[in-house]
């Protein structure tokens, strides 16, 4: 027999009855029903209930082990009685009488439970990953995790792709966050970065000739954490295609995805026929470019019902150029209690308010518009307010006004939580959008100055023609992937045309010379023969987020770094040795504490 197991503790069926086993794992949990020990015993494939009484050579021993020690237990295989028979459990129906029984690693007093489902502090789940993840959910997530990887790298080369792999030390060049940097031992005051993605070897792979390329990137920014975002590194399916056009682009990756969220969303339908909303279409009507479609609310601009009104806040606002007043309907809103709590969300926003309007039965039965923005503005104003929101009695709605990029964001989140405390936002499915036509430039409200406003290398739409206009007009082949308001694919066609490339970067004031000292080895690529080509990336981590139903990109992720991007389980960032300091010429200039 081997040393450690002849079956896993997931096998054993009512037809191995009799058998003589052996089992090795982790002592689920123990219970003793009078002098009769009973031990769940647990590994990767599942759990067994093993028994053991006085009259076993191994008892004594049983009655020491606790739970998370692991051990080897020896023992013949026995049916269930038909009340004990457990029907939630692939061995429920059968059971090991211990006959022998060896530890093979015993465990000191938990830091936290692995039975059961108890909220723990993430700071001490962090430090002790390694028992966190022996807890049944967390496991579960990370085997979806390992399951969806191959499923997206399977239908990557069953559609022609190759997979290839990047460097992971290159140069360092902005791709919108900071690069962790790694400095050369070699090279004495230079220092490797680590890539934020793959974007340029993927561009130079299309110049070299390969057509069709993907990778299961790590990829590393030095950025702010938040719940949907890891702090240091992620992992993206990265593709890219020569001779392809925006909507080759969409039809390639589109089945890739859908097929994959059927697949593991647990029967949770996903929208086919992804719409295509323009960047300026997402922005007003949801308040931004990952919008959560499972929510039909759609704001719209009301200003014309303001302007010149009795609400002197509103009249005087829209006086000012680039302003507007944008209402966010909110069908089966209309109470004051609940107009009242989205008034405070907004003033825990950072805003002084949020003026709102709801419908309700007047005395004589008709329906009347009530609330401070009814009385200033009037039953006429009121009334065309309604009537373009397509609103009824019961309805509400709240407005906001300013400049958009400003108000925009608490706009967003006052649309998620009206669809979710109204009960307008259908949780139980997947709505994809692709979001277009972002604009590459946008002007500094204090400088005045043009800079990039999206990425600087997707290819104008309209070409070299295209920049001779107004920058702010300039739009590119650039698309993002929403879905239930996550950004899960960014992508572009590239701009592999130096002339038009350099173009691109003046308008935004970078001089051919910087261009060349950032993205020389691309540029360079750029002046021998370079197709038109253009992909995508899409976040693994996302991807599996939603489809294990998490709010917390750190549940799908093994070993994930906290909201200070430390590693609390294995001391990292640490300090470097003198010694490591002098190899790579460095000396530390720590800021005063």
């Amino acid at each position: 027999m081997h040393p450690y197991r002849s079956h896993t503790c997931g096998d054993l069926r009512l037809s191995d009855e009799g058998q003589t086993i052996r089992l090795s794992g982790w002592v689920h949990r123990v219970r003793d029903h009078g002098g009769v020990l009973f031990i769940d015993l647990r590994d990767h494939y599942g759990v067994t209930q093993c028994v053991v009484d006085p009259d076993s050579a191994a008892f004594s021993l049983a009655e020491t082990v606790r739970s998370e020690w692991c051990i080897r237990i020896d023992g013949n295989v026995k049916k269930r009685t038909d009340e004990t028979i457990n029907p939630e459990l692939p061995t429920g129906e059968v059971e090991i009488f211990i006959r022998e029984m060896e530890v093979l690693g015993s465990a000191k007093e938990l830091p936290l439970p692995v039975f059961g489902d108890l909220e723990y502090p993430e700071e001490v789940r962090l430090q002790y990953r390694f028992l966190d993840l022996r807890r049944e959910k967390l496991h579960a997530n990370m085997m979806l995790r390992s399951e969806v990887v191959r499923d997206l790298r399977d239908r990557m080369w069953s559609i022609g792709f190759n997979e290839f792999q990047t460097p992971i030390l290159t140069a360092s060049s902005p791709e919108g966050a900071r690069d962790f940097l790694v400095p050369s031992r070699l090279h004495p005051g230079k220092f490797y970065a680590l890539p934020q993605a793959p974007q340029q070897f993927k561009q130079l792979l299309m110049v070299s000739g390969f057509d069709k390329y993907f990778q299961i990137a790590p990829c590393f920014r030095d950025e702010d954490p938040r719940a949907d975002r890891s702090p240091t590194d992620f992992y993206q399916l990265d593709m890219e295609m020569s001779f392809v056009t925006q909507q080759d682009v969409f039809d390639t990756i589109e089945p890739v995805m859908a097929g994959c969220f059927e697949r593991f969303g647990k029967g949770r339908p996903v929208n086919r026929n992804w719409p295509q909303i323009a960047y300026k279409d997402s922005a007003l009507w949801y308040g931004t470019d990952k919008p959560d479609l499972r929510n039909p609310i759609k704001m719209q601009i009301v200003s014309e019902h303001f302007a010149g009104s009795g609400f002197a806040i509103f009249a005087k606002l829209l006086e000012q150029p680039g302003t507007e007043i944008r209402a966010i309907p909110a069908p089966k809103g209309g109470s004051r209690k609940f107009c009242d709590r989205m008034n405070k969300f907004a003033q825990g926003e950072g805003l002084p308010g949020m003026g709102y309007i709801f419908w309700r039965k007047a005395e004589d039965g008709s329906m009347e518009a009530a609330g401070p923005l009814a009385k200033n503005i009037g039953p006429e104003r009121t009334e065309a307010i309604r009537v373009q929101l397509g609103l009824e009695m019961g309805d509400a709605a709240f407005f906001l006004g300013g400049k958009p990029k400003h108000f925009e964001p608490v706009a967003a989140k006052a649309r998620v939580i009206i669809g979710e405390e109204l009960g307008h936002t259908d949780k139980d499915r997947f709505e994809f959008a692709w979001i277009v036509d972002f604009p590459i430039y946008e002007r500094d409200d204090e400088t005045g100055e043009i800079d990039f406003e999206h990425n600087p290398f997707s290819m104008p739409q309209g070409g070299m023609e295209a920049l001779h206009g107004d920058p702010l007009d300039v739009k590119g082949w650039q698309y993002d992937l929403a879905c239930n308001g996550h950004e899960l694919v960014s992508g572009a066609i590239r701009n592999h045309k130096p002339d038009i490339m350099y173009k691109a970067f003046e308008i935004a004031g970078y001089p051919a010379e910087e261009v060349d000292n950032r993205f020389g080895g691309m540029v360079n690529a750029f002046q021998y023969g370079a197709p038109p080509h253009g992909g995508c990336a899409a976040g693994i981590d996302r991807m599996v987020m939603l489809l294990a139903d998490e709010a917390n990109i750190r549940e799908v992720m093994l070993f994930p770094m906290n909201q200070k991007a430390e590693d609390l389980m294995m001391g990292a960032p640490s300090e470097a040795t003198a010694a490591q300091l002098r190899d790579l010429h460095l000396r530390l200039n720590l800021p005063e504490e």
